[in-house]
């Protein structure tokens, strides 16, 4: 197959209006006007609000592009899009030849018969997604619940149009980052073309893997232009390990390849092994002839999550080539606002990031996209687990049938591309919309208030299509048998299973620490099955504060430190928890440092509460890893990856082997946990200095480490006299 990419050489033009330069592709028009000097930098200040005006236009991108006479020769001439953001009519030499609606899908195009030999103009006719949003807005019987739609920001009052566009939701605005609703040829763009046949995907199937013996398929889909006879080779270092003739149709056809490695080297996450991977290809031949040649690198694992009713209610954990793991990390989202400056220098800083802090697991949290394929080869590689959201949180969404079919292509398409990664262990249909949305009894947020009986049963019905019908179809169909959980948090994969701070099944948002006024001391008191969300805000440091403040800005209240935080009760929330904990400094400078100390106390207190909980609890995954912009959130690394400090106490707190002491009126509690996979001896050593750095008291005791299970509680009375030092 022959593949031209067509990134070069495209401007953009305002409709209706004056603004137009030179594009870059991949990019976005907001990029595009920020690099050509149109607009100022939106994260400085309040700049934000003087832009919303960009997201109301249509824009146009154009580009020509050569084609030679002998590609027009080829069977098959196909434009591809990996993503177009989002409402996009594209044309060949003047010809509509497709109209797209959703940026989380690719799109190939057909087209042959509109190309020439020699020169060719291509048109990307972007329409404005907010025009498009109130047109299918004011269409709809009613609105649709979206909290984190900062419609009011971008001057649409209370009209959520987010919910009826499949784009990011984070573009929309969140509590943790602007309002930034982009248009734009975000990914590559390739023309393609090919003879005979071409294979259009492989699957590595691993349906049976022991460290004995890894029994795996191929799954092979070749799209033929013919009828003919070829030969199928599946080979690994330059060795055969299958081959099938197969006797093609003219369209598609499948054939699954068995085959056997055995004594695989298996891949392990971070702390447990190494994170080995295999290079397969697969080609396809007619005698000697090659036709076509797929690469996929993938690891050979089992992996499941375990979910098994106990004396407790029932558990929620992954189990890893037969290992339970507890699962240490965090929440994940988009680098930046603008998606196509994310480098791939970002890329490997963030899941550095992870791995330097011993993490095993990130979780892709569903307000922001399906990543770069890059993403997911560094997870892979650095032996990191990746919960993986579908593109949904926070919001009800409609479910006609043209929703539902774009829903399944989206689907379909970003778990064909993501299923080899062996780093990808549940796929998970939503963030919070089941508890958010509580249909089966009261609480929730007080969204199924605003609506009649009649309109609750149908917005649930649609649900139900979304999240227990058409994504669990397609990870059925399309992967592995790989688990999938329909919403974070939920009690228990039936809808009617709502999790609370009590549940004792499922997984657990915990944010009674922080919306909550809950003291730190009640991570210990809520415990989970699995926490999948918990945090706690502070500032970043102040020289990233000083890229998007001035001096007259320095204060926690000024309008610009506002606009820079996207929690409300934000910034007058940290300053109350900082009162509880720490004198609160004056200075300004000081106040953001002290966030930060404030902050990486309340998180280590979490995680190790998380872990002395272990087997009950397995699973730590806090809120969030990262920034996609300046800001202050309730990240552990800012938005140029700086580390806060919590990001130093996390790293210690996920150790393989943790001691956390907790204090229990007259005695100390000591937990030493381990991940380790095997027991340790040791020898625990104790102390207690006084202020003036006296040792008053200490003691020595042989102990067991046990292995990767209850912890080892070791008790230190204190007594008066102890603590008086006689």
């Amino acid at each position: 197959m022959s593949v031209q990419l067509l990134n070069k050489g495209w401007t953009y033009q305002e409709v209706d209006g004056e603004h137009s330069g030179i594009a870059t592709v991949p990019g976005t028009i907001h990029t595009d006007l920020l690099n050509n000097g149109q607009i100022e930098d939106p994260f400085y200040r309040n700049n934000e609000a003087d832009l919303q005006w960009i997201d109301k236009k249509d824009w146009i991108y154009r580009t020509s592009f050569n084609v030679d006479a002998k590609s027009l020769t080829n069977d098959r001439v196909e434009l591809h899009f990996y993503g177009l953001d989002t409402y996009a009519d594209i044309y060949i030499n003047g010809k509509l030849i497709k109209e797209t609606n959703n940026m989380h899908r690719e799109w190939s195009l057909d087209v042959k018969d509109y190309i020439q030999s020699g020169e060719n103009q291509l048109k990307v006719y972007l329409h404005s997604p907010i025009k498009k949003g109130l047109e299918l807005y004011d269409a709809s019987d009613y609105s649709y619940p979206a909290t984190n739609d900062q419609s009011e920001n971008g001057g649409l009052g209370d009209k959520k149009v987010s919910v009826f566009t499949r784009k990011a939701g984070y573009h929309y605005g969140w509590d943790w980052g602007p309002r930034f609703v982009t248009s734009g040829i975000w990914r590559n763009v390739e023309l393609r073309s090919w003879n005979t046949l071409r294979l259009e995907s492989v699957h590595i199937r691993q349906p049976h893997v022991t460290a004995e013996l890894a029994q795996l398929i191929a799954d092979v889909n070749i799209e033929s232009e013919e009828k003919s006879t070829v030969d199928v080779f599946v080979q690994h270092n330059d060795k055969v390990l299958a081959e099938s003739k197969l006797q093609l149709k003219k369209g598609l056809n499948a054939v699954a390849l068995p085959f056997k490695i055995n004594n695989p080297e298996l891949w392990w996450s971070n702390g447990l092994g190494d994170a080995n991977l295999y290079d397969f290809e697969i080609i396809v031949k007619k005698k000697d002839n090659v036709l076509a040649s797929y690469s996929v690198t993938t690891g050979i694992r089992s992996v499941k999550l375990v979910r098994e009713k106990d004396e407790n209610g029932e558990s929620f954990l992954f189990e890893l080539n037969g290992v339970r793991v507890f699962a240490k990390g965090a929440n994940y989202i988009p680098n930046d606002s603008f998606l196509p400056r994310v480098t791939k220098e970002d890329y490997k800083k963030v899941v550095a990031d992870a791995v330097d802090a011993n993490m095993n697991m990130l979780r892709i949290w569903g307000g922001g996209i399906y990543e770069d394929d890059y993403f997911y080869e560094l997870c892979d590689r650095n032996g990191i687990m990746v919960w993986q959201d579908f593109m949904f949180a926070c919001s009800m969404y409609p479910g006609d049938g043209k929703m539902l079919e774009n829903i399944k292509h989206e689907a379909i398409d970003n778990v064909k591309r993501l299923r080899n990664h062996p780093s990808i262990v549940l796929w998970c249909g939503n963030n919070e919309i089941n508890t958010a949305w509580h249909h089966y009894e009261e609480g929730g947020w007080g969204w199924k208030q605003r609506y009649t009986k009649d309109q609750q049963e149908e917005i649930q019905k649609a649900y139900l299509d979304i999240f227990h019908n058409v994504l669990p179809q397609v990870v059925d169909e399309y992967t592995n048998g790989m688990d999938y959980w329909p919403s974070s948090p939920q009690a228990g994969y039936n809808p009617e299973e709502h999790a609370g701070y009590e549940t004792t099944s499922g997984d657990m948002h915990y944010w009674g620490v922080w919306h909550g006024l809950h003291p730190f001391k009640d991570f210990d008191k809520y415990k989970s099955r699995f926490m999948s969300e918990y945090g706690f805000q502070s500032f970043p440091d102040f020289e990233t504060v000083a890229t998007y403040a001035e001096p007259e800005d320095y204060n926690i209240e000024s309008e610009v430190m506002a606009a820079h935080q996207r929690s409300g009760i934000g910034n007058l929330r940290i300053k109350e928890y900082m009162s509880w904990y720490y004198k609160v400094p004056d200075d300004f400078e000081q106040f953001l440092y002290m966030s930060q100390v404030l902050q990486a106390h309340g998180m280590r207190m979490g995680i190790e509460a998380h872990r002395r909980a272990m087997p009950y609890c397995m699973g730590s995954l806090y809120w969030q890893i990262n920034d996609c912009w300046p800001v202050a959130s309730w990240s552990s690394t800012d938005y140029y990856h700086k580390w806060k400090a919590m990001h130093y106490a996390v790293r210690e707190a996920f150790k393989p082997v943790m001691i956390s002491a907790v204090n229990a009126e007259d005695k100390v509690e000591l937990y030493v946990v381990s991940d380790l996979l095997e027991d340790k001896k040791a020898s625990l050593e104790m102390e207690i200095i006084d202020f003036r750095g006296n040792v008053i008291y200490e003691e020595s005791r042989d102990i067991t480490i046990k292995a990767n299970t209850d912890p080892e509680i070791n008790q230190l009375n204190i007594s008066a006299e102890v603590l008086a030092g006689e």
